[in-house]
């Protein structure tokens, strides 16, 4: 499709008659952007429209992919873009007498995800149909998503994110597709004509209304859908309490249900917290099997070919109640024996792993679960039963290790293991993540099931993250080597030809320059503080976790603010921080606090001339990320080696020019090998030498006493240097019970910066080291990401 500016501008004219009842003289700016969103949603629901059409008469597999979490961030300017029609949408804008780039930031960012995981969800979303897959989504249209943050003082406070107030124009809602989850009640076995029948009884019911987020691909005759289940009661108000003056009682039914879909990731520090999370996850699993078996049955004369048909992916634990679901189904609805039901199931279902982490393989209190989905604690205890025979049985060198592996243990489900049992891939995200993975973590698993656990290491959307978020740097990429990168991005090698090419070196360094100008008009905007483009931009931004060790960066902070106090002149630096610490994460909010206080006290300190600033940017999201990467000259990917599965804002950074510093963990491993040691500054023990390390045990007091930078450090904090604010808590744990082994990488990590400051005074090695990394980033391509799942996993058996 093309479209002419006198054809937007008429449509744009015609709708905003049809909607408001107004000719562009008399709009307003929020009703212009709600015309123009209405446009752009049209011309999707007939792309849509075709190609659903077109699919009836396929035979093309199809792609389900379930995430909690999809980080779509603001989808005008990206379907604009895709559609190719940005520049003629932006004249018939200007025609009528507004501004697209003003309407541009009026979007909020849709609150469906919160940090990684989400936005690789979306990335592949993006990657796949852009390639003509057809790939839907499955997740939560979540009311509130995950919070809007603010800090006070220093402190997280948590806000509800509207999102839906400006954002919900993108969602079409498709009630006639509802379905209907059942949770609580009881489970009866009866005895009938065909046999023994498990019965679900006494249970309550919770309605799932679907609403279609529409996905658009570059140059792309797909539109693909991310379907978004809102939990509704079926009967929300109780007229007869009402009529008795129990007015609050009358609507508990609706609240109760509603309450499912309201926010991403409710605290799970309390039992209402967990059960809440615990019926989200079961609310959209089910409702999207439900979906994809109905869809399938249109086609099809039963689910037998399902295998066949269908990929159900599994993104994370969060939706690894797909697992006994799909048995359910088959079993109860379709009367399938358990065997056929098994077979079918396990040939259908892959699972991405993304942590190595205990903590966060999720687990589940067996009491809850029972109470909550009564029905599906039976086919899981079924599943563990037959598992444990089957090792038992064939395996006997590895009986012993039958209580590690089984999917219920200590009174726990335990779903990575239930993901590992059935499904047919289990894939890390890393060369290095996936090799913990199967040396370590799930070995047992990995003798067991040879060839299971695969890799397919993380992708991200060049088209987003460099032809939207940077214009300047994708012109000029596109004048060096042409626009053929946008659909292969490998082609960025061929960058590499201009290392030696002082006019390009010199561009470079010019767009970099207007970008950390860019940035820091936001940053005086928002955060009232002027910072330097002349300084190395230093950039850290993620979700607040201990592992990611945002400490680490902060001590570093503190240890040259004193160099400076004792005299030192350093190289110019401005730290940018962003993160979300989760609503129930005292830790994580502490150390938000204690990044807060540096910045304080360094920020307004005259007497450093400018060398030093700390930068926290509130409420870190994919829109602010945009305008952060591209300034970014410094990537922080600083994680204890062996912790961080792979990360994607390592490559992003990449992407857009910067350098990373980081230990040897999770893609990092990766950038290493292909940018060489000299682009790249490494830093910290490796994941062998953090294992024995912690083996041998890890004395950060032995740390404290040897290292005269780290006592300096931890006595001013200890003396009230931070504006008298005591972080003892902090403190005792650096010294106590960090086991991430912050202090054990200080040192290291300190000279690491030292060689940043050695490195930067010499632009034009810095700029050829910056070029480096983009001409290399093409591996981390969320298309080559795709493709290795279609080739490798998802049409594997086609």
């Amino acid at each position: 499709m093309s479209y002419s500016v006198k054809e937007l501008k008429d449509e744009l004219v015609k709708t905003l008659s049809a909607e408001y009842g107004y000719d562009a003289s008399e709009a307003t700016i929020l009703q212009m952007y709600g015309t123009v969103l209405t446009v752009v949603q049209q011309k999707l629901l007939q792309k849509r429209g075709e190609y659903t059409e077109k699919m009836k008469n396929s035979d093309q597999k199809r792609i389900y992919y379930m995430s909690m979490e999809f980080l779509v961030g603001r989808s005008l300017k990206n379907n604009l873009y895709n559609l190719g029609m940005e520049a003629e949408m932006k004249e018939a804008v200007k025609e009528l007498g507004f501004d697209l780039e003003t309407i541009y930031e009026m979007e909020p960012d849709a609150g469906l995800g919160n940090g990684g995981l989400g936005r690789l969800a979306s990335c592949y979303m993006d990657a796949a149909t852009t390639m003509g897959y057809p790939f839907t989504g499955f997740s939560i249209r979540y009311e509130f998503g995950i919070f809007r943050q603010k800090i006070v003082d220093g402190w997280q406070m948590e806000l509800p994110d509207n999102w839906l107030e400006m954002g919900g124009f993108w969602l079409v809602p498709r009630r006639d597709e509802s379905k209907e989850v059942h949770f609580d009640g009881e489970v009866k076995e009866e005895w009938g004509e065909n046999g023994l029948k498990t019965i679900h009884k006494n249970y309550y019911t919770v309605r799932a209304v679907p609403y279609d987020l529409l996905i658009s691909g570059k140059d792309s005759d797909v539109v693909n859908s991310l379907r978004l289940w809102s939990a509704e009661s079926p009967s929300s108000f109780d007229m007869g309490s009402f009529a008795r003056g129990e007015h609050v009682k009358s609507m508990e039914s609706g609240n109760r249900a509603e309450a499912i879909s309201k926010v991403l990731y409710p605290a799970d520090d309390n039992i209402e917290g967990k059960s809440l999370r615990l019926k989200q996850q079961y609310f959209f699993v089910s409702a999207s099997l439900q979906n994809i078996v109905q869809v399938h049955l249109r086609t099809n004369p039963s689910l037998d070919n399902l295998p066949e048909k269908a990929v159900i992916h599994i993104n994370d634990t969060h939706p690894a109640l797909c697992v006994p679901e799909l048995m359910r189904i088959l079993l109860d609805d379709y009367g399938y024996s358990w065997e056929k039901a098994w077979d079918i199931t396990c040939r259908t279902l892959a699972y991405t792993n993304h942590t190595i982490m205990s903590e966060a393989l999720e687990k589940w209190d067996m009491t809850l679960f029972r109470h909550h989905l009564p029905r599906i604690t039976s086919i899981v205890e079924e599943i563990n039963r037959r598992f444990c025979n089957y090792v038992y049985n064939n395996f006997p060198e590895k009986r012993g290790a039958i209580g590690s592996m089984a999917a219920i243990g200590d009174n726990q489900v335990r779903m990575a293991n239930l993901c590992l049992i059935a499904c047919f891939s289990v894939n890390g995200v890393s060369k290095l993540h996936t090799d913990i993975l199967k040396n370590d973590c799930f070995r047992d698993f990995n003798d067991i099931f040879p060839g299971k656990l695969t890799n397919v290491t993380n992708g991200i959307t060049a088209r987003r993250w460099l032809n939207q978020g940077n214009p300047l740097l994708a012109d000029m990429i596109t004048g060096l080597i042409g626009d053929g990168y946008v659909h292969d991005l490998s082609k960025l090698s061929e960058l590499k030809k201009f290392m030696e090419d002082d006019a390009v070196l010199s561009r470079l360094g010019e767009i970099k320059r207007q970008n950390k100008e860019r940035l820091g008009r936001y940053i005086a905007e928002h955060n009232g503080l002027r910072v330097d483009p002349n300084s190395i931009f230093d950039v850290q931004v993620k979700r607040l976790h201990e592992y990611k060790r945002q400490l680490l960066n902060a001590l570093e902070i503190l240890h040259l603010y004193l160099a400076i106090k004792n005299g030192a002149t350093i190289q110019p630096r401005t730290f940018i921080f962003g993160a979300k610490a989760s609503a129930g994460y005292y830790m994580a909010k502490e150390i938000i606090r204690f990044i807060c206080a540096i910045g304080d006290v360094v920020n307004r300190d005259a007497s450093l001339n400018g060398q030093l600033k700390v930068v926290f940017l509130e409420n870190y999201r994919v829109s602010l990320a945009e305008t952060i990467y591209p300034a970014a000259e410094i990537s922080e990917q600083i994680s204890q080696a062996g912790k961080e599965a792979s990360g994607t804002g390592n490559m992003k950074m990449m992407l857009n020019g910067a350098v990373t510093l980081g230990t040897m963990d999770g893609a990092n491993v990766e950038i290493h090998d292909v940018v060489g040691p000299e682009n790249i500054i490494i830093f910290g023990m490796n994941a062998a030498e953090v294992n024995e390390l912690g083996r041998n045990g890890y004395n950060p007091w032995n740390v404290y006493n040897s290292n005269g930078y780290i006592k300096e450090i931890i006595e001013f904090v200890r003396r009230g240097g931070l504006d008298g604010k005591n972080f003892d808590t902090i403190i005792n744990y650096l010294l106590q019970n960090d086991q991430y082994m912050t202090l054990a990488d200080f040192e290291s990590y300190r000279q690491a910066q030292e060689r940043v400051a050695a490195l930067y005074q010499d632009k034009r090695r810095w700029n050829q080291m910056s070029l480096r990394n983009i001409a290399e980033s093409g591996i981390f391509s969320a298309d080559r990401s795709v493709q290795e799942y279609i080739d490798n996993i998802w049409y594997k058996n086609c």
